[in-house]
C-alpha cells in the first residue's frame, strides 16, 4: 500500500512503525504514544478511565475493579478515528492492562461505516514475539523487507552484549519489580533478557504473565541485585514510590538493600514496551549488571541507584 494512514493504540507498536519508516504515515495515536517525539503532534484517540495520579496500590484497586466488572480500563474515541479514516490500526491482544482491548478496537472500527480498515494486533509474550510483531506489521504494511532488516539490526545489538556476558562466570542472582504495591515480579520477556546480561532471573517465567510475589518468597530467595521497572512509570514516578518498599520489615533484611545494589529504571519507556527500544533494555540491564565490563550511556535517563 502506497500511502497509508496508519493510526497506533499501542506505544510500542508506533515505535515499531516509526522504526519502519513509516512515522510519517501516523495520524493517530493512544494518549500513552510519546516516542519518537513527533507522534506528540498526532490526535489522540484513547483515553484512560483510570486516575494515573494514585498510589500503586490505588491504580492496582482501580483496574481489578475495572476488569472484575467487565469494564474496559481505556476508552476509544470513535468519532475522531472516523475522521481520521485509517487504513491501518495497530493494537494488541497481549494484555488488557497496558492498552486498548482488540474488542474495543473492532467495535468502534464496525461503527464507521464506509471504512475499510486493517487491523494489525501483536501479541508478543517473549523476544521471539516481539521479533514476530515487527515482521506482522512490516507486512501489513507491505514492506517484509524493512521488517526483517530491522529484526537483524536489533538482533546485532543484542548480540554485541551477549558476546560479552557469555563469558561471565559471577552470574549475580536478580529480582525484577514490575509492580511495587502490590508485589509482582516481571514476565513476559524480561527473564530472557536477564540471561542475556548475564545475570539469574529469581522470579517469573519467560514468556509467561507477570506474577504476583510475595514478600517472603523474595526473602527467602535474597537476590544480589534487585531492579524495579514498573510498569507506566519513568524514574521519577518510581522513586516516588519506593517508600511502599523500603518500609516492608523485610527490606532490610535483603542482601540487595544492604549492599546497596538496588536499581531503579524507565519501566515505561523500556522494559515495559515490547519494541525496538528492547535492545536498550537489555543494554541497561547489562550496565547494571555487569559495570566494569559495558557501558552504551544508559546511566542517568535509564536508569539509576536507589
Amino acid at each position: 500500500m502506497s500511502d497509508p494512514r496508519i493510526v497506533s493504540l499501542l506505544p510500542s507498536a508506533t515505535e515499531i512503525v516509526a522504526a519502519l519508516g513509516f512515522a510519517d504515515r501516523l495520524v493517530g495515536r493512544s494518549h500513552e504514544c510519546d516516542y519518537p517525539r513527533a507522534v506528540g503532534r498526532l490526535p489522540v484517540c484513547t483515553a484512560a478511565r483510570l486516575d494515573a495520579g494514585l498510589t500503586s496500590a490505588g491504580i492496582d484497586r482501580q483496574v481489578k475493579e475495572r476488569l472484575r466488572d467487565a469494564l474496559s480500563i481505556y476508552a476509544v474515541d470513535d468519532a475522531r478515528l472516523r475522521r481520521l479514516a485509517p487504513t491501518h490500526i495497530v493494537t494488541q491482544t497481549q494484555c488488557e492492562v497496558c492498552a486498548v482491548a482488540l474488542a474495543q478496537v473492532e467495535q468502534a472500527v464496525a461503527g464507521v461505516t464506509g471504512l475499510e480498515t486493517r487491523l494489525v494486533s501483536l501479541e508478543a509474550a517473549a523476544l521471539d514475539g516481539i521479533w514476530a510483531d515487527i515482521r506482522t506489521t512490516a507486512a501489513a504494511l507491505d514492506a517484509a523487507d524493512r521488517g526483517e532488516a530491522l529484526v537483524a539490526a536489533l538482533r546485532r545489538r543484542m548480540a554485541a552484549v551477549t558476546d560479552v556476558t557469555a563469558g561471565v562466570v559471577a552470574t549475580p542472582t536478580v529480582a525484577c519489580i514490575e509492580w511495587i504495591d502490590p508485589l509482582m515480579a516481571a514476565g513476559n520477556w524480561l527473564p530472557e533478557l536477564v540471561a542475556m546480561a548475564g545475570g539469574v532471573n529469581l522470579f517469573g517465567t519467560a514468556g509467561a504473565h507477570s506474577p504476583w510475589l510475595d514478600w517472603e518468597a523474595l526473602a527467602a530467595a535474597d537476590p544480589d541485585i534487585v531492579i524495579v521497572m514498573p510498569c507506566g512509570f519513568d524514574i521519577a514516578r518510581t522513586r516516588a514510590e519506593m517508600p511502599a518498599l523500603t518500609g516492608s520489615a523485610v527490606w532490610s533484611r535483603l542482601r540487595a538493600a544492604r549492599a546497596g545494589r538496588v536499581y531503579l529504571t524507565d519501566g515505561s519507556r523500556y522494559f515495559n514496551r515490547p519494541g525496538p527500544r528492547i535492545a536498550d533494555s537489555l543494554e541497561i540491564l547489562a550496565e547494571i549488571l555487569h559495570p566494569d565490563l559495558l557501558t552504551f550511556g544508559h546511566y542517568g535517563t535509564g536508569w539509576q541507584p536507589l
